[in-house]
């Protein structure tokens, strides 16, 4: 059994709005992942820029990861994430007017400003953590991050809301999204300003980016977002563009299958932080990696339905697992003071690892197909296995959740970055 959260400071208002955003936008990010292959495929002057668009979208999340931080920095988390949501409520309609016209350019700047709100998104789980006590935080993370699962519910159903079979047909789920950033953006706005500051970490003077980047833990927490997000984004972003063109699956059945994923991706939130605080993180990011293999294993038997479904399920959880793990180590690395750097360092190379695997996904897929790209998988889990290896003995690795730096660094207001 769970055992019960701090729970009155997790009855809050910051809590219930991020909550909704985060199902909104990640139900949103699921039809952009389940369509733009295939928009990709019918727009693109070849079959390996099919994957473009997407490719285009994480390119802009990692582009823009360091500048959310600044900006949030300067006007605060409440205008920067409804500032954010706005811009992706008008990248919406420029993307439905791109394939009313038949434009993969403006198809693809559209998802490039909806990629750079995913930026924003992704800082959803550090205003979480500012909006309660330290020793309800990691709850409050989870709980935000289980917004999702709604998001995997709703987005399969608006990817093939009015699905006619070509471009023009696929405007519908476009103005939707619009809506809904909208609705995000509107929802933005009520975040109030917390007053359960900590007392700022004394001491002395921050280190440097490079003494913080040279520490195991923090080299292997990066990694795991590396190789958890990377491997993640370089399937999820082939799978329905494999499924639907390539073996002749429905729009449908791509649809759900990704939905699936992205529910096995968040839904383990309920229980991972338990399971990691009883049998240890390091323990359970192993188990992460482990399933990863699985997943590919069970992608490299067969092209029907279920392999691409139950692949992607674990897929998904071993995600959860290495995301999650990586977080709880990355905050063990670093003071209150340094958090900004660190905390930039480590969102560049996760989506920059992610922009790139989805570039090559597309080409992958078209000149080498969907057993070469999950062959991929294979080296770059050993890495990470060896990276577990590594830290096994490492005491800022195997502290107590108690003894972390989690539970020192400073807690900014919400109109603090």
């Amino acid at each position: 059994m769970v055992p019960s959260v701090p729970s009155m400071e997790l009855l809050n208002r910051n809590l219930a709005i991020l909550f909704a955003c985060q199902l909104i936008c990640v139900a949103s990010s699921i039809v952009i992942f389940t369509l733009g292959g295939i928009v990709g495929a019918q727009l693109a002057p070849t079959p390996a820029l099919a994957t473009l668009p997407l490719s285009v979208m994480v390119v802009g999340t990692a582009l823009a990861t360091v500048p959310a931080a600044t900006f949030m920095q300067r006007v605060g988390r409440r205008l920067g994430f409804a500032a954010a949501a706005f811009a992706a409520g008008l990248a919406s309609l420029v993307a439905a007017y791109a394939l009313e016209t038949g434009s993969l350019a403006l198809f693809c700047f559209g998802a490039l400003v909806i990629g750079a709100n995913n930026a924003f998104v992704q800082q959803y789980r550090f205003a979480a953590a500012e909006s309660v006590g330290p020793a309800a935080a990691s709850r409050a993370i989870s709980l935000v991050l289980v917004g999702a699962v709604g998001g995997a519910l709703l987005g399969p159903e608006l990817a093939v809301w009015n699905d006619g079979g070509g471009s023009a047909a696929l405007v519908a789920p476009m103005l939707t999204l619009a809506a809904l950033y909208g609705a995000a953006a509107a929802l933005a706005l009520g975040l109030r300003r917390t007053s359960s500051d900590i007392e700022t970490l004394s001491g002395p003077a921050p280190r440097t980016l490079g003494q913080i980047a040279r520490q195991p833990t923090y080299v292997v927490a990066v990694l795991a977002g590396v190789v958890g997000y990377g491997l993640m984004t370089l399937l999820m972003t082939a799978a329905p563009l494999s499924m639907h063109r390539v073996d002749g699956h429905s729009l449908d059945s791509a649809a759900t299958v990704i939905g699936a994923h992205v529910m096995a991706m968040y839904a383990p939130s309920l229980v991972s932080g338990y399971l990691m605080e009883r049998a240890g993180v390091l323990r359970i990011m192993r188990l992460g990696s482990v399933i990863f293999v699985v997943a590919v294993a069970v992608g490299l038997m067969g092209r029907d339905l279920v392999h691409y479904g139950v692949s992607m399920i674990l897929l998904g959880v071993g995600w959860n697992f290495l995301y999650i793990g990586g977080t709880t180590l990355l905050v063990r690395t670093y003071r209150g003071s340094e958090r900004s750097r660190a905390q930039a360092l480590n969102e560049f190379s996760v989506f920059g690892s992610s922009a790139l695997a989805s570039v090559l996904s597309g080409t992958l897929i078209h000149f080498f197909g969907w057993n070469t790209l999950l062959a991929v998988a294979l080296p770059l889990i050993a890495v990470m296995l060896l990276g577990l290896l590594w830290i096994r003995d490492d005491p800022l690795a195997c502290a107590k959740p108690t003894t972390t730096a989690s539970s020192q660094r400073v807690s900014s207001p919400m109109g603090g970055s």
